[in-house]
């Protein structure tokens, strides 16, 4: 690699700022500092990413009450008591751990949309690896070096960084606040992510712009470094500006997340343009000790959850008040979920797909997909099967949200993918008739269970349809039909299953946006 692309592409160059203790770092750069720039702009949407590092355990967040009997089976040392858990309004199959009354008031307001089993075909259980495909987008088998959000801000601002500033872009377009910079924003020829922690050398650099520089490859290097410093410079007096202009706030909880959350409130208040901001809340990685043995509705995941519930509750509060909730949606992720079966330590193991929430005044308040099936007698390698690839979610977001065309989509994310009923689309123009989450049965099997042989009956209303075969561990093993229907109605598939072996398996169906996923017994 060239060492300009090197500098390009690495993830941290040094500058100064900090807000209330945490450091600020700008996932793009496009500055000029004029003040009459930093009004507020009601048309310009905003999306902020809380991302839960460690794998959250997804049936202990959301809780199946329709399939309660076999969820505390499954996890008996750990599950929440029925009686305990919260209940969702006009929703009596799902409910929500007790520590999150403050995301329960979000969904009896509409402000709250949780998305069910969101994954893809063949997850990965390491930490690593799975995060990169998370911000990436890619496949499990793919490996990109760019982000997803890095791409749609490049679509957006083509020719990035030459000739930025500019008057029309004087902000930073994306923004993280933490101590590392990710892949969610790289793009595709520079990395986005200019990283703000050491003030001395930062500004040793500056300090020599106007010198001149020698016609060789290490003066290359040092022109571009000393412009990308001029950018980032005039980016920290526009962050400290536009957070300074905010003088009062609603009161935030004591904790990390809130803090990190306030910031992003006084810069969207305080008139930034940028686009996306990413704040990041770890320890979900609870592999022992989640719960307190006496007490399931406590222990670490139980005051994990409440973080997260408060903080997101008090930000929502926030951009109310701020008179800014318009232009703002949120959404949280986390690499993976856990198994569906506890261990002997009192904790989850890795697993694949878990919930996802979304929240604001413009996402379609409600549960949407189905609870997951649980076995009757769930084993250590039983998973949760996707039913909604994430890529769903980052295609509703650029298309409804954000605005982008539907080619403009497939160029970001490299392919094509469903669009769902999860935010407001009005917002963008769209006429959206499917504004409710469907409920009915796509799928029947019979015998269920069976040895060698089961009917499949699926229904299609027409276009692109998906059936798959995933087992146990939420895999997907075989692609059984994908065909694009010219009609609605009934069809069927003959599975023969002489070779798999004994167990739980799952038949997925996709149409179009739909998706159902329903359990299947191997004798």
């Amino acid at each position: 690699m060239e060492r300009r692309n090197f500098i390009r592409n690495s993830l941290a160059l040094l500058t100064p700022t900090v807000i209330s203790g945490n450091p600020i770092h700008i996932l793009q750069d496009h500055p000029l500092l004029n003040s009459s720039l930093l009004a507020t702009s009601n048309n310009d949407r905003v999306l902020v990413i809380i991302q839960l590092s460690g794998g959250n355990d997804g049936l202990n967040t959301v809780i199946p009450l329709s399939e309660y009997s076999n969820y505390n089976n499954a996890r008996n040392n750990i599950a929440i008591p029925e009686n305990k858990v919260l209940k969702l309004t006009g929703n009596n199959a799902t409910g929500i751990h007790p520590s999150m009354t403050a995301m329960q008031n979000l969904f009896s307001d509409g402000k709250l949309n949780i998305v069910q089993s969101v994954g893809y075909p063949q997850p990965s259980f390491s930490h690593f690896r799975a995060t990169d495909i998370w911000m990436s987008g890619s496949d499990s088998n793919e490996y990109l070096n760019t982000g997803w959000a890095g791409r749609y801000l490049n679509n957006q601002n083509p020719g990035y960084p030459d000739n930025y500033p500019t008057a029309d872009n004087p902000d930073p377009l994306a923004i993280q606040i933490g101590s590392l910079s990710t892949l969610t924003c790289q793009g595709p020829v520079v990395n986005m992510a200019l990283s703000i922690s050491d003030p001395s050398s930062f500004y040793n650099l500056i300090d020599g712009t106007n010198a001149s520089v020698s016609n060789t490859n290490s003066g290359y290097e040092l022109s571009f470094l000393r412009s990308i410093a001029k950018q980032t410079n005039l980016y920290t007096a526009r962050i400290k500006k536009a957070n300074d202009s905010v003088t009062q706030q609603v009161t935030y909880p004591n904790n990390s997340l809130a803090s990190q959350l306030k910031i992003v409130a006084r810069l969207i208040k305080g008139g930034l343009q940028t686009k996306v901001y990413m704040v990041n809340y770890g320890g979900f990685d609870t592999h022992s000790g989640q719960v307190v043995a006496s007490d399931t509705t406590t222990g670490t995941h139980a005051n994990l959850l409440k973080v997260l519930s408060d903080a997101i509750a008090a930000f929502q509060s926030d951009i109310v008040g701020l008179e800014i909730e318009d232009r703002v949606i949120g959404m949280t992720y986390s690499e993976f979920g856990r198994r569906i079966k506890s261990n002997a330590s009192g904790g989850t193991d890795h697993g694949s797909a878990a919930p996802l929430f979304l929240f604001g005044k413009n996402v379609r308040g409600g549960v949407f997909g189905n609870n997951p099936s649980i076995p009757e007698s769930a084993t250590v390698n039983d998973n949760i099967p996707y039913q909604y690839d994430f890529r769903t979610v980052y295609s509703t977001i650029l298309q409804n949200w954000f605005c982008v065309t539907e080619s403009a989509q497939t160029e970001i994310l490299t392919k094509q993918y469903p669009i769902l009923p999860l935010i407001n689309a009005s917002v963008c123009g769209i006429n959206d008739k499917n504004s409710t989450f469907s409920k009915e049965a796509l799928i029947y099997n019979y015998p269920n269970p069976f040895t060698n042989f089961t009917k499949i009956d699926f229904k299609t209303n027409g276009g692109h349809t998906l059936l798959q075969l995933l087992d146990g561990a939420g895999t997907v093993l075989q692609l059984l039909v994908e065909a694009n229907y010219s009609y609605a109605g009934m069809n069927s598939y003959n599975l023969y299953g002489s070779s798999l072996n004994a167990g739980v398996y799952y038949i997925r169906l996709q149409n179009e946006a739909k998706v159902y996923v329903k359990a299947i017994i191997k004798m």
